[in-house]
């Protein structure tokens, strides 16, 4: 990134408990009133697409209704609908159950071995002597698999219920013989920002990543990495390769980062060359998925310094100098989105001003049309009222001479106007 960028610091915002009810109360308030006026917005913007729409010169209204009913947001993930009074640590699988698919890759310093789509108990045996085994789980609806990987590695039952419950705060925890990390990849699919949670657990000569979806990750160079065995991966331990992944996912965000420097920039030029009510709704769209993304990468400074200053054995010193180049991307990356976001309001601010720029011309049209008619009224005027005595009634030109005083007067005015720039 050539640019050097800098993050606006934002002051600690005051917890809602410290403030006066009347102050919740307003702030309540406007929240709705945003709310709603946004909603009347985009149903009115949508009547008025309709209504073009059937003279043939815009999409059907099934389109028109996804364009700008995606201005709302992203779509809210699903996770597992935990009841009130659970018991904590009790494992509620995310959706319909399906089986999970299992990957293995076991490897060393003489070679690896790779298998997929196996049972857990076949996960369980493949192993490295010597080495780390790699056990990747894809899919959230099979807490038969996660409760065997904890009954065998050891992990807490709290930190398997936070792998199913998606929508976790990206975070690192340390237990006695294992560390827990949790993180968001993201990605751009079909025009949407495609987030998924990944779960990642890791001790001496052992990892585990647990994914939402089977569709596809961000690991796939490391993978390559240790089939080739290429750089220092087999030769390191199960820190490295976790170093390996988090990497990988910081990396992923400036592909995303990039698509929305794109976009931004085409906004801003639709903004101003033709600001429609798509427009509108596409800015207020954008401005959702930065905010999406950046609650994704701002907790990954704070999760890199905690592995950096892990003190446990299980985070080597020479792991610890490799995350200090994943904390830096991590800087760069939210700069950036900080950056856009900035950019995304100045856009709004743009697009306002040319509609009030457009709606100043309009105005300014109809208030010199209605200037130049008050003198033509006035005359009329005078000449319609119904004096008995009115020598310009009985004049023979009198009809005349009241067109031509109309005509001189407008003249006049527009010659008034072009002449100071008014017209």
């Amino acid at each position: 990134m050539g640019e050097s960028l800098y993050v606006m610091r934002r002051a600690p915002e005051t917890s809602s408990c410290s403030r006066r009810p009347a102050t919740r109360a307003a702030s309540t308030a406007t929240r709705r009133s945003s709310d709603a006026m946004r909603r009347d917005f985009i149903t009115r913007s949508l009547d008025n697409q309709r209504s073009v729409s059937e003279h043939g010169s815009m999409p059907d209204d099934a389109r028109l209704t996804r364009r700008l009913s995606a201005g709302l947001g992203t779509r809210r993930r699903r996770g597992a609908h935990v009841r009130p009074g659970t018991p904590p640590g009790t494992l509620i699988a995310a959706g319909v159950p399906t089986p999970a698919r299992i990957s293995v890759l076991a490897y060393n310093r003489e070679g690896a071995t790779e298998r997929r789509d196996v049972t857990v108990d076949d996960a369980l045996v493949l192993t490295a002597p010597g080495g780390v085994t790699w056990i990747n789980v894809d899919g959230l609806g099979d807490t038969q698999t996660l409760t065997r990987l904890g009954e065998r590695f050891g992990l807490h039952p709290l930190a398997l219920e936070d792998v199913l419950n998606v929508g976790q705060r990206p975070k690192v925890e340390r237990y006695d013989k294992h560390l827990f990390v949790v993180m968001h990849t993201m990605r751009i699919a079909e025009g949407e920002v495609a987030e998924e949670q990944v779960s990642l657990f890791f001790g001496a000569g052992w990892l585990i990543t647990v994914q939402e979806r089977p569709d596809g990750d961000c690991f796939g160079a490391v993978r390559e990495a240790i089939r080739q065995g290429r750089g220092r991966v087999r030769d390191a331990g199960a820190d490295y390769l976790a170093y390996l992944l988090i990497d990988s996912v910081v990396d992923a965000y400036f592909p995303v980062i990039e698509q929305f420097g794109e976009r931004i920039q085409h906004l801003e030029s639709a903004a101003i060359d033709d600001p429609s009510a798509i427009v509108l709704v596409q800015l207020q769209r954008m401005r959702h998925q930065l905010l999406t993304l950046r609650r994704a990468v701002w907790p990954m400074r704070e999760e890199v310094t905690v592995l950096q200053r892990d003190e446990s054995q299980l985070v080597t010193a020479e792991t610890r100098l490799f995350l200090r180049d994943v904390y830096d991307h991590a800087v760069q990356a939210l700069e950036i989105v900080e950056s856009l976001r900035e950019t995304a309001v100045s856009v709004m601010e743009v697009y306002l001003s040319v509609q009030n720029q457009r709606l100043n011309e309009v105005m300014k049209v109809l208030t010199v049309i209605a200037t130049i008619f008050i003198p033509l009224t006035t005359i009329a005027s005078i000449y319609g009222m119904n004096f008995k005595h009115m020598p310009e009634l009985e004049w023979r030109y009198g009809y005349a001479w009241a067109l031509g005083l109309m005509c001189a007067s407008a003249l006049g005015m527009l010659g008034y106007f072009k002449r100071r720039g008014w017209w």
